[in-house]
């Protein structure tokens, strides 16, 4: 890592800053290059973290390309744990690219995805954990799943992380000598101890893993999908989730035909909301289509708001609807419970019995805070909201604790058994490793590639 590299840390287009910014031992030297300081400080003078106001200059033809202030950071202490250097330009298009391109014709390269914070990671500064919480951090569609990331990149996951593997070395340690030194005078390690301490630690782990789903919904949103047949009110309840008229409402049924996709946010979780056509024998081929694609969404979706009308007793076609949802997350919503009710809530119960059903109006508002807070407690399951967990966002971090678990598991086994301690040995240092990999102590070289590469330029 002895090149410096240089990139547009500011997104394309039109805006009052741009930055550019450059990590390397050589940082400096190229900002001296092409930089003029309006009190004229030579590059001895530079103070670290304090801005300089001065000019882009191209030393060639001594043409000013920018007006600019520039910051200059002293290793260790910067992102990279190198000499870094941001230098604050107008933003548009024009001066930007026209500053990289100077910095690259004077040294520095063009850094790939994700190697500011690579470096970050390969100098020691944050582990792997902490580094994909960065991405993690800049996609983050709500306040909570920005406080995910945001703990994240403080090290709550790699700190439990940490300390479970701690405990699992000095498990590893007692056993090593037990096996090394079987005739010194050294305490023997029981199988009872070694029972409980890998206890102890499958309980750790799986107390990770249980925060898995919830940490992917907080972090990727909760597909969900209101279905229902047409002219029941799927389109004024996603136009009332969403506080805007997102969706086309009339009295004509069928008037959705296509997939209707938003974000919402529920009291800090990310709903991925679908509005779908309703479901439906039809003619039209058209409809038929959205019909088709309503059915394909609700396939895939993680919660299916089922909407019924009240004021109408079950048909064909709602019955039809929930036989496909006995097996699927769900909520009811029996809708329109401002006219006369006419549905009977027990005829749904005998077809879905452990469905939670819902009275709402949409037209009057009534109803919707029930549905949100029924929501969070799916999400939550009503117990890790309330307690402070690290939770797990990332996919490669849950197979990593899932392969963990699977190797103190078998490590439990081989204990119970009175297997000799060197089966016990390799299973608890398959877990041990497999842990390592989430913080990246134990990871290899194909795998931070291919971390990194999903990154974006600059970053």
């Amino acid at each position: 890592m002895s090149d410096t590299i240089v990139a547009i840390a500011t997104a394309p287009g039109e805006a009052g800053i741009g930055i550019v910014r450059l990590s390397g031992g050589e940082s400096l030297e190229i900002l001296d290059k092409i930089f003029v300081p309006t009190r004229g400080e030579s590059i001895k003078e530079y103070k670290p973290r304090r801005l300089t106001h001065g000019k882009i200059i191209d030393p060639k033809t001594n043409q000013i390309i920018d007006e600019v202030l520039v910051t200059y950071m002293k290793a260790p202490y910067t992102y990279t744990a190198e000499d870094v250097v941001e230098i604050n330009c107008h933003g548009g298009i024009v001066p930007v690219r026209k500053i990289l391109e100077l910095v690259l014709r004077c040294g520095a390269r063009m850094a790939e995805r994700g190697e500011f914070t690579k470096r970050a990671f390969l100098n020691g500064r944050i582990d792997l954990a902490q580094a994909e919480a960065v991405m993690d951090l800049i996609s983050a569609k709500t306040d909570k799943s920005f406080d995910v990331a945001f703990g994240q990149l403080e090290g709550s996951l790699s700190k439990e992380v940490k300390n479970i593997r701690e405990s699992i070395l000095e498990m590893m340690a007692h056993i090593t000598v037990n096996i090394d030194f079987p005739d010194e005078d050294i305490e023997e390690i029981t199988y009872k101890e070694l029972q409980d301490s890998a206890n102890s630690i499958y309980e750790r782990i799986e107390g990770l893993l249980e925060s898995a789903q919830t940490g992917k919904i907080i972090k990727e949103g909760l597909h969900t999908v209101i279905i229902g047949k047409p002219n029941v009110g799927k389109s004024s309840l996603m136009n009332a989730l969403l506080k805007e008229s997102r969706a086309i409402v009339t009295e004509v049924p069928g008037t959705t035909r296509d997939i209707i996709e938003e974000f919402v946010s529920i009291k800090g979780i990310p709903l991925k909301i679908v509005d779908t056509a309703g479901i439906r024998e039809t003619e039209d081929i058209v409809e038929k289509i959205g019909v088709e694609r309503s059915k394909e969404f609700f396939n895939k979706a993680d919660l299916v708001i089922f909407v019924l009308n009240a004021s109408e007793p079950l048909t064909d076609e709602d019955k039809q609807i929930m036989e496909l949802l006995k097996n699927r997350q769900t909520i009811i919503l029996m809708n329109k419970t401002d006219l006369p009710m006419v549905l009977d809530e027990e005829n749904i119960r005998k077809i879905l019995p452990n469905k939670k059903i819902i009275k709402i109006s949409v037209l009057e508002g009534k109803g919707l805070k029930e549905l949100e807070d029924t929501i969070v407690e799916m999400v939550y399951g009503g117990e890790v909201r309330q307690k402070e967990v690290s939770f797990v966002t990332n996919v490669r971090h849950k197979d990593a604790l899932e392969r963990a678990k699977t190797s103190i598991q078998e490590g439990i086994e081989a204990i119970r058994q009175g297997l000799p301690l060197d089966f016990v040995e390799v299973d608890v240092r398959n877990c041990w490793e497999a842990l390592g990999e989430i913080t990246g102590d134990t990871v290899g070289e194909d795998v931070i590639d291919k971390i990194f590469a999903n990154f974006c330029l600059g970053k």
